[in-house]
């Protein structure tokens, strides 16, 4: 069953890019007593999340900072291919969470099977705001970057 508003995220351990590596970080905890915008992109470097959502986020970090505390992306991708895509998109103000297992997705239910494509399971695209890890705002892609883009999520906070 997917995620809807009004329900709690999940709680469990994926991984962030910390200073000295990858680092274990808990959503429970990560979302708790905070306003989070986050958004999941199928995998980094691939053309639409590198062209279009990601640069959304980077651009309009500021205007979403002044109404949320955070702002986080998620891809099902370990943490250091996530902490190189952070770099090559100047996403310093973006929290990147790394899941790997696509465990965050699957327990969302927003996971994606891309193994027709090569790609195993990932993440559909989506974007949600979520307030003391409660979601108040959820927007998935079938296609494009619509529900999820940065312009759309400012429009709901």
């Amino acid at each position: 069953m997917t995620i809807a508003v009004g329900d709690t995220l999940p709680a469990l351990t994926i991984k962030t890019n910390g200073a000295k590596g990858p680092e274990d970080l808990n959503t429970g905890d990560f979302f708790k007593g905070r306003k989070v915008v986050l958004f999941a992109v199928p995998g980094a470097f691939t053309p639409g999340c590198s062209n279009t959502h990601m640069p959304g986020f980077v651009i309009n970090a500021d205007a979403i900072l002044e109404k949320a505390d955070a702002i986080a992306c998620m891809a099902v991708n370990d943490a250091f291919v996530i902490d190189a895509w952070q770099k090559d998109q100047n996403a310093e103000h973006i929290t990147m969470l790394a899941d790997g297992n696509a465990e965050f997705a699957k327990a969302l239910g927003l996971e994606l099977d891309a193994t027709g494509g090569g790609m195993g399971m990932r993440s559909k695209r989506f974007a949600l705001i979520a307030n003391d890890g409660v979601v108040e705002y959820i927007g998935v892609d079938e296609k494009g970057v619509d529900k999820s883009s940065a312009d759309t999520v400012l429009g709901q906070l």
